[in-house]
């Protein structure tokens, strides 16, 4: 006769949710390499979501703190990796990443020759060399932009239809294709921006190549590092964040020692060690940018956000925008008006303390923006309404 699997209630999981992402009142980080390593990575599609994840969960954030912990002492770094997404990492857990997630055959140098010969007409002989130049340019300047990179290698300059076809087909420089290869490859690396922290032109910088490391060894790593962050988490979740095939990722959860247990949506998944329930913290509210890792890190949402709700938190690609939270739990969105100005509405009504505690982060958010515009990179339909 089989036990019966213990019952982890949608309460628990907020409870949980709210202190490992460090949303809870004496939760914050000092730093946000802190917050970095409670998250595993953040997404950095969107430039300016790092710098808003990790001030949203810091003590006292500043644009120049997080700047420093990026581009100056080494312990962050921007790699492509799950889902062929760019995240900001700790840079110690860099080659794990790499080697955990599924390659990306767009960026890899078999997959860049053909197309290359295809739409360009270059062989492996002019691909080295424009790849050589680019190195030696790149060694000359120290950092550049890859318009700068172009202008030392006029070759690079050349453009080619990417993704031909496709609704999000393209024209681009071979530059990019270049850089895209080396990139995966971590022979260069994104370095600070040419404009402010909310730019997407980064200059480019040398960088040493990932390790090799075994890649089933790699994906057992990370997923105990996900469970510890977002447990419990079913196979959907886990399949979903990292891009993984379902074999992948039940042998990950395997390699881990993880416990089974019932959630609202089937069988989930704890570390042996993470077993008991968190003790209660006090609620506190957050506001959270647009495809933070919180509410982008798992495949099933009802337990902390209300369906209702996700027509307008949600653009149709599935990237969730700028979010009000409370108790573990989204209650809300917010935008920035173009004077600079946090306009918010809350989709349910949490009680005096929560809108309180709202207003209070709303003064937070625009101590540590500033002057700074910050308009995200998708779009959702409830965050234009608030932002016009």
């Amino acid at each position: 006769m089989s036990l019966a699997l213990r019952r982890v209630t949608p309460a628990e999981r907020r409870a949980r949710l709210a202190e490992r992402h460090l949303l809870t009142p004496t939760g914050r980080a000092a730093t946000a390499e802190g917050v970095v390593r409670a998250l595993v990575g953040l997404h950095a599609t969107d430039p300016a979501t790092v710098f808003l994840s990790a001030a949203a969960r810091m003590d006292a954030p500043t644009p120049g703190l997080i700047d420093r912990a990026l581009y100056d002492t080494g312990d962050l770094i921007r790699v492509r990796c799950m889902r062929r997404t760019m995240f900001v990492v700790p840079a110690g857990l860099a080659a794990t990443l790499h080697a955990a997630s599924v390659t990306d055959t767009y960026r890899r140098r078999p997959e860049a020759l053909k197309r290359l010969a295809e739409a360009a007409g270059w062989d492996e002989a002019r691909y080295a060399r424009a790849e050589a130049d680019l190195l030696a340019a790149l060694a000359v300047r120290g950092q550049a932009t890859s318009a700068e990179l172009t202008a030392d290698v006029p070759a690079l300059a050349q453009q080619i239809v990417t993704f031909p076809g496709k609704p999000y087909e393209s024209r681009q420089r071979i530059c990019g294709t270049v850089l895209g290869v080396l990139a995966a490859e971590g022979r260069v690396r994104r370095a600070r921006p040419a404009g402010s922290w909310t730019s997407a032109q980064f200059r480019w910088a040398l960088s040493t190549p990932f390790p090799e490391l075994p890649a089933e060894e790699a994906r057992a790593d990370l997923a105990r590092r996900y469970l510890a962050a977002f447990g419990p988490v079913t196979v959907d979740d886990l399949k979903w964040w990292t891009g993984w095939t379902v074999t992948y990722t039940r042998k990950a959860i395997a390699a881990t020692g993880a416990e089974a247990v019932e959630l609202d949506e089937g069988i989930g998944y704890l570390l042996p060690e993470d077993a008991e329930p968190p003790a209660r913290t006090e609620p506190r509210a957050a506001l959270l940018p647009g495809l933070d890792p919180t509410p982008m890190g798992r495949r099933h949402r009802d337990w902390y956000l209300d369906r209702d709700h996700t027509g307008a938190l949600f653009d149709r690609n599935g990237n969730i925008g700028p979010t009000i939270w409370w108790d573990g739990r989204v209650i809300g969105a917010w935008a920035q008006r173009p004077d600079g100005d946090i306009n918010h509405r809350l989709l349910t009504d949490p009680g005096t303390e929560a809108r309180a505690a709202v207003a209070d982060e709303i003064g937070r958010l625009r101590a540590f923006l500033g002057a700074t515009r910050v308009t995200p990179c998708y779009r959702t339909p409830l965050e234009r309404r608030l932002a016009a």
